[in-house]
């Protein structure tokens, strides 16, 4: 397949996989790695998926493969009837039916559904190349990820920071903060119910974003806030809380010492957003603020991007444009998560037997697998010094 696509098309550099990083990826991985073993290859790996592969011949690229998947969420099916009606449906098979016996067989039925399917992609990678080149003049071949591409047009278009300067932490604000992400509720309930109402918030996440102020600047710490009114802070929080036990859905999320997400009822100290902590003091928990890292509170910096994206989408929608409707939609939600990435550089390498096994003896492994009997694939942190916090290296306010 590379030297395929190299000899037709020497411009070629890029080759898109719709689900690349969670299926497509790993078997061409494989491939590659014991088939092909005059390539040097560079995967980009975090949090289990393969965002990118480069592969190398010497020095020089030859082509890397992504996933569009990261650019374009959502089934080929559905981008499909969004973005490019004009490419017909995407066909189907029976993949309970494929099997090395009848391929083939059947191989005129495997190439045609495989063709529709690159005819497909295709098509809508095309259309959304064409959709943001003609909005913001970007080329989203130079990003990997929907929120990266939403980063870049917040910067070039919204992002003042004169009026709302963002401050990038330095490791052990970074270390304290991130101890307040912890996630939600995961529960699951038997639905059950009579003469029910239900309520969906339209734009939940671009609601917020334009509507509610945010922590502003550099952080400042205050080692002792017990005299300090909690309606009067913003920033994040060490506090001691205690949950009533006639709260029958506890609220704020506590960690124990095995790491596991619970809430709880009773009494106990944890890291939270000084909003949380002031919702959970009305509906009952008593609060006492310890120490933390306060901000200034200033109007939120999203609520241009917000309105202009929310505004362009309704008229698109009004109009019958769907694609430009569905690209409205997907960059505002977008955004948000883009500015809680973690820090922590994920370095993975494609290593012969002899490395690994040197490898593994140094470094705890994020992920590792054998791709061949003589190559590993493996990943790991390579900035976790220091990765405590450590309130001596905190500087106090006065």
């Amino acid at each position: 397949m590379i030297s395929a696509l190299v000899k037709k098309d020497q411009s070629i550099k890029t080759v898109y996989f719709h689900n690349f990083s969670r299926f497509d990826g790993i078997i061409l991985l494989k491939h590659l790695a014991c088939h092909h073993p005059q390539y040097k290859l560079k995967p980009l790996l975090r949090n289990n998926r393969l965002y990118e592969l480069s592969v190398y011949s010497g020095k020089k690229m030859s082509l890397r493969f992504r996933d569009s998947l990261s650019l374009l969420p959502g089934i080929l099916s559905d981008l499909a009837k969004s973005l490019y009606t004009a490419l017909g449906t995407k066909g189907s098979i029976n993949y309970n039916d494929v099997s090395e016996s009848n391929l083939l067989s059947k191989k005129k039925e495997y190439i045609d559904y495989m063709k529709q399917d690159i005819l497909l992609l295709g098509g809508v990678m095309q259309k959304a190349q064409d959709i943001y080149w003609n909005l913001y003049n970007l080329d989203i071949e130079t990003k990997i990820t929907l929120s990266a591409l939403a980063l870049s047009i917040f910067r070039l278009r919204y992002y003042d920071d004169k009026i709302f300067p963002i401050n990038i932490p330095n490791r052990n604000e970074e270390n304290f903060i991130r101890k307040a992400y912890y996630g939600d509720h995961t529960d699951a309930y038997k639905p059950y119910g009579e003469d029910l109402y239900y309520y969906d918030v339209n734009s939940l996440y671009p609601f917020i974003m334009k509507e509610y102020p945010m922590p502003c600047g550099a952080p400042v710490w205050y080692g002792n806030l017990e005299d300090k009114d909690l309606d009067s802070i913003l920033g994040f929080i060490d506090a001691y809380v205690v949950c009533p036990k006639t709260i029958k859905k506890p609220f704020l999320p506590y960690r124990d010492k095995n790491s596991t997400l619970i809430f709880p009822t009773g009494e106990f100290v944890g890291i939270y957003y000084s909003e949380e902590l002031k919702f959970a003091r009305e509906i009952g928990y008593t609060v006492i603020p310890i120490s933390g890292y306060l901000f200034k509170k200033k109007e939120i910096p999203f609520r241009d991007f917000v309105s202009d994206l929310f505004s362009s989408r309704l008229e698109a929608k009004k109009s019958g444009n769907d694609a430009l409707s569905y690209v409205y939609k997907i960059l505002m939600n977008s955004l948000y998560g883009r500015f809680g990435i973690n820090p922590k550089s994920t370095i993975t390498e494609v290593y012969d037997s002899e490395r690994y096994k040197k490898l593994i003896r140094k470094i705890d492994l994020i992920f590792s697998d054998k791709l061949s009997d003589y190559k590993h694939i493996v990943s790991y942190h390579s900035n976790t010094e220091n990765d405590y916090w450590d309130p001596s290296r905190t500087q106090q306010s006065n």
